[in-house]
């Protein structure tokens, strides 16, 4: 066995139990399933599709393209520089003409892959925080 040397008894069951939503522990699993609260319910939908957008994101890269020029002042021998950071290490890469398609669609990729992650949060900072309010408003306050 790859896991362990562990094997199911027979004639034991191996039902999964439901998991709660996440971030809740499993006893407040069932208050807050019986609460239908449409806002949670809009934003459990949206975190979804936020996801399922993130794993059909493509190959990305990180950094900024910019042109830049052997002379600065007579503005000649123009080439172009993408400059990103890894590893908390700044790096500059010069750009053959010919890649600069590419580049540009890695890094209108990697822009997206930003922009979804920071709506992954800002969602799931607002699912965590109603239910909470929810909970609280369901047990009474032991202080």
């Amino acid at each position: 066995m790859l896991y362990g040397d562990h094997q199911m008894t027979p004639g034991r069951k191996n039902f999964a139990r439901p998991h709660p939503p996440a971030g809740l522990p499993r006893r407040f699993a069932g208050k807050l399933a019986a609460v239908d609260d449409k806002q949670l319910i809009k934003w459990q939908a949206q975190l979804a599709r936020t996801q399922t957008e993130l794993a059909q994101l493509g190959p990305m890269r990180p950094g900024s393209l910019s042109q830049q020029y052997k002379d600065p002042v007579a503005q000649t021998g123009a080439y172009w520089q993408l400059s990103y950071t890894h590893n908390m290490r700044s790096r500059s890469r010069y750009v053959r003409p010919a890649e600069l398609p590419r580049i540009k669609s890695l890094l209108a990729t990697f822009k997206r892959f930003r922009a979804l992650v920071e709506r992954c949060v800002d969602l799931s900072i607002k699912i965590a925080d109603r239910q909470t309010a929810l909970l609280r408003a369901s047990t009474p306050d032991q202080s």
